[in-house]
This record gives C-alpha cells, sequence and structure tokens, in this order.
C-alpha cells in the first residue's frame, strides 16, 4: 500500500503540492508564532534580570526625555547627569539598601569615535547589577580603559576601539539579552570619567552647570530588609529635590504590557491560520476522494478490503502532511533565527530566542501537532472511503 500512495501522489502532482504547502503553512505558523512569543518572553525575563534593582533614580530633567526609558531600560544611546550631591542626599534616605551609581555616555559614528554606541560606566566597589552579568564572560578585573563589549557588537576580546581620542581595550563580550544592551558597551568608573572628560574637551557634551567629576546618571538601589520598594521610592520623591526615583518593575509594566499585545495578536493569528487550514484540509480531502470513488471502487472488486482504502487515504495524509511540516519548520528556523535581530528591532521589544533545546522541542511539536491535524483531516474523508458503494459507484449512477 505504501507503494501506491507514493504513486497516487505523484500521480497528482497540484492536488499533493497544495496539499504539502497547506501542511508547511499551518507548521510555519504554529513555528514562527510559538518561537516569536517564547522570544518576547524571554527577552522581558533578560530585561529584568539585566535591571536587577529594586530602585531606579534619575535626574528629574531627565524624565522629559523622549527616549528616556529606553536609555534606562535597553540601553538606547542618550545620556544625562545629576549632581552627586542629589546622590547623597538620596542614599541618607531611610531605608535605602545598596546603592551603586551608573554614568551614561553616548559615542557618535564621527572621525572622533569608532563606533556609536551607548558607553554605561559603573563603580566595581558597589555593583550589584552590572558587575554579575559581567563575570558570566569575564572573571578579571576592568582596568584602566577596559571595557567590555555587548554580543552584537563587531568587537572582539583584544581590539581597540577609539571614543573622544580615548584609545580603549575589549576585555570580554557579553551574553545576548535581546535587548538594547547587545549594542552596549561597559566599563568602569574610572574610565568613563576619562571618556566624559575628553568629550568635554573636544566640546562634543554639554553638562551645563554640573561639575563632571561630581556627576552621575543613575542610581541603582535595593531597598533594605524591612521596608519596601514603593515605600522607598515614595520617600525618594518626597525628600529629595530635583530627582525622580521610580521601582523598576513599574518602568518595565508598560514593556509588559506591549508585549503581552504582541503576544496576543500573534496568538489570535495562529489560531485563525489553524482555523482556516483545518477547513481547506478537509475541504481538500472530500474533494480528492469526491473525485477517486472510481478509482476506490476499482481496488475495492480487486480485493482491497475498506480498511484497506481508509489506510490508504490516511498514508497519502500523513505522507504530505510530514513532507509540508518538515518544510514549513526549516523555512521557519532559516527566518527567525538569522533574523531575529531584525524582528527584535521591527517589534522594538525585547526579544530573545529560547535555548537550542526548547527551540527543538518547539520544532518536533509543531511538525508533530500538524501531521496529527492533517491525519485528524483525513479521517473524515477515510471513513467516506469505507463507506463506498462499489456497485452503485460502477454503475455510474453515482
Amino acid at each position: 500500500m505504501k507503494s501506491l500512495a507514493m504513486k497516487n501522489l505523484s500521480g497528482r502532482p497540484v492536488r499533493t503540492a497544495v496539499l504539502v504547502i497547506l501542511a508547511a503553512l499551518l507548521t510555519f505558523t504554529a513555528l514562527g508564532g510559538t518561537l516569536t512569543v517564547a522570544s518576547l518572553g524571554k527577552g522581558l525575563d533578560s530585561l529584568e534580570a539585566r535591571l536587577g534593582a529594586d530602585v531606579m533614580v534619575v535626574p528629574k530633567e531627565a524624565t522629559m526625555k523622549k527616549k528616556f526609558e529606553d536609555i534606562v531600560l535597553q540601553g538606547s544611546t542618550g545620556y544625562f547627569y545629576m549632581d552627586s550631591s542629589r546622590a547623597e542626599e538620596v542614599m541618607e534616605c531611610e531605608g535605602v539598601g545598596e546603592v551603586s551609581p551608573q554614568f551614561f555616555l553616548a559615542s557618535t559614528g564621527s572621525s572622533c569615535c569608532s563606533i556609536p554606541v551607548q558607553i554605561i560606566g559603573f563603580d566595581p566597589a558597589t555593583d550589584f547589577t552590572v558587575s554579575p552579568w559581567i563575570k558570566r564572560t569575564y572573571g578579571g578585573e576592568l582596568g584602566l580603559y577596559d571595557i567590555v563589549a555587548g554580543s552584537d557588537l563587531n568587537a572582539f576580546v583584544g581590539d581597540k576601539l577609539s571614543f573622544y581620542g580615548v584609545e580603549c581595550t575589549v576585555a570580554a563580550k557579553l551574553e545576548k539579552t535581546g535587548t538594547s544592551y547587545d549594542t552596549t558597551v561597559f566599563t568602569n568608573e574610572q574610565t568613563i570619567k576619562a571618556l566624559i572628560q575628553s568629550s568635554l574637551d573636544k566640546g562634543m557634551n554639554d553638562f551645563k552647570d554640573i561639575d563632571p567629576a561630581r556627576s552621575v546618571s543613575c542610581l541603582m538601589i535595593n531597598a533594605a530588609d524591612g521596608t519596601s520598594p514603593e515605600e522607598l521610592v515614595n520617600d525618594i520623591n518626597i525628600h529629595v529635590k530635583k530627582v525622580k526615583a521610580y521601582r523598576s518593575g513599574d518602568m518595565i509594566n508598560g514593556i509588559a504590557g506591549s508585549l503581552g499585545g504582541v503576544s496576543q495578536m500573534i496568538k489570535l493569528l495562529i489560531a485563525a491560520v489553524w482555523v482556516l487550514g483545518i477547513v481547506i484540509l478537509l475541504l481538500a480531502f472530500t474533494m480528492s476522494v469526491n473525485e477517486r470513488k472510481k478509482e476506490f471502487a476499482v481496488l475495492r472488486v480487486m480485493g482491497a478490503s475498506r480498511s484497506k482504502l481508509a489506510g490508504l487515504v490516511l498514508k497519502e495524509a500523513l505522507m504530505t502532511c510530514l513532507i509540508g511540516s518538515a518544510a514549513g519548520a526549516v523555512i521557519g528556523l532559516l527566518i527567525l533565527i538569522p533574523f531575529n535581530g531584525v524582528i527584535e528591532q521591527t517589534l522594538s521589544l525585547p526579544f530573545l530566542l529560547p535555548e537550542a533545546g526548547s527551540i527543538a522541542g518547539i520544532t518536533a511539536a509543531a511538525v508533530v501537532l500538524s501531521v496529527l491535524t492533517g491525519a485528524a483531516a483525513a479521517a473524515v474523508s477515510a471513513w467516506r472511503v469505507s463507506r463506498i458503494d462499489t456497485g452503485v459507484i460502477l454503475r455510474g449512477d453515482n
């Protein structure tokens, strides 16, 4: 029967191609949609882990910037500063636990800098957000003019990059996060202040009335035991002027909401495609059976049992669906994996592909689901084949 099924499929290339394409579309939709939703969720988890602080404090005027949240949350290019006296006032607030400053500097693509990137400086002595991330790939201490490059930057360990006339050495590359941090450079406080001073000397930065030697961009804070992040945020915003405190969880709520909306749309699209696909498969197999009634009647006369005919229809369906599903899975992976960066930029949301094992599991599940869906649709036609009245068909009374 297997050889007969193969002959039937090759003998009707148009019908077979339509069924293969439909199965490929079902698998592609299921795989692509599921991987996209999973990658968005993993990207958000990565962003939450990257923040690593209960509260973030920034200068109040920074909140007026259009890209403020992108700069703070995802490492988009930009900078703002506040006098360190404000930071000292924040540290004196009741309920403050761990505190670590960060410094932002955006390089340019002009002759002064090798590449246009966001540069984030941190204090290794107090940092509890960046250092754990860096230690996954680099166990040493960053020296003066040492930098750590994001995973998507075209820079490798030992390379030299110049920023505002200062030559820096790439000491390590970071793991991928699925956010703009993948194109960000990190360095210690000593180096970032040297870069800031160099940018001032070249007239490419403006601190207004703030002393660069006594400035910070952002304070990362963990609440002390017994104090909730909400209480700490309220205390800082009430008692410290010209700064704005945010609970980190609240800051990513907007991203989480956008992610949830995109995920819901993708899920609805998957459902719509699958409902349409099942209907088309049912119609396709029904039309196929109607066209082949005489063929099945002749096979019955030649001794084929009703169960054999039903099995023949199911085998043809399984073969077409398996071929189509495999093709759809390959196409989906060839689009999603190499172009995940483009997808991230298009969606403007954190996007981080799952591990290889998870991708393999999702791919296998999509293929199996598509094949089973095709088999279920074909089962209806197989049942109809088993009910064929051979005598009526051969007499031409159908």
